[in-house]
């Protein structure tokens, strides 16, 4: 199911939607490795008709959950858009197409939200990061070389002629 708005009952008065659409209702097609929808959109939004294009107005809200990018934790992230806005053309090369009287408002919301996804998620502003433990031994760590293993070594067993 799709957001629809009727053209003809929109002549008559503003309409006021309001509720929640499911992540395959409105149809994100966005894979990324730090941001995952995993909750549903929540709008509350009016539609006016102005002469030949609609206007869009309201709240749009939905939690998106992330891996902070800096220490890869997971945590929850709220988009909330208010005071958003969305004017569509009736008429012209960008206008949506009327189905039965109906425009869906369904692209024009997740076009917005997709914008709004965060680029660079992180738990928190003051998050430090990955715990780093310096060592003096440049061979300790995870990708320490084996102490005995040199590349010199099988060099030295060499027994050139002089």
């Amino acid at each position: 199911m799709s957001l629809l708005v009727n053209l003809k009952q929109l002549q008559e008065d503003n309409v006021e939607l309001e509720g929640e659409a499911s992540i395959g209702e409105v149809h994100f097609d966005f894979t990324d490795e730090v941001v995952r929808f995993a909750k549903p959109l929540t709008y509350r939004l009016t539609v006016q008709h102005l002469h030949d294009s609609l206007l869009l107005t309201g709240v749009l809200q939905l939690p998106v959950q992330c891996h902070c990018v800096r220490c890869l934790k997971p945590f929850e992230h709220v988009i909330m858009l208010r005071d958003w806005a969305c004017h569509i053309p009736l008429a012209g090369e960008d206008s949506p197409a009327v189905i039965k009287d109906s425009v869906d408002l369904t692209p024009y919301i997740r076009e917005d939200m997709v914008l709004a996804l965060p680029t660079h998620p992180v738990c928190r502003d003051d998050c430090p990061g990955l715990e780093h433990k310096p060592t003096s031994d440049p061979f300790e760590g995870p990708n320490a070389a084996d102490k005995t293993a040199s590349p010199w070594d099988e060099l030295n067993k060499l027994k050139l002629k002089s």
